[in-house]
């Protein structure tokens, strides 16, 4: 199950797990379209491609909660 990161990691806008718009790798490094597209759709972290991230129902997040711990680092 994927961890659902709750912003980007490169400008820590908000990525709710519940709507479209966030690009992973296969490592889960979460980043927002704008900054996907700046990064060319590669994870400057591991070099993998960035991949629409699916969205979560909201009829789950209570029992399979998003994550809560944000990545970005300013």
């Amino acid at each position: 199950m994927l961890e659902m990161r709750p912003d980007c990691e490169k400008c820590g806008c908000d990525l709710p797990a519940a709507d479209p718009g966030a690009f992973i790798c296969s490592f889960e490094c979460t980043f927002c379209a704008e900054c996907a597209d700046t990064l060319d759709d590669r994870c400057p972290n591991c070099g993998g491609e960035l991949m629409d991230r699916p969205t979560r129902a909201k009829k789950w997040h209570a029992q399979h909660p998003p994550a809560t711990e944000r990545k970005f680092r300013a």
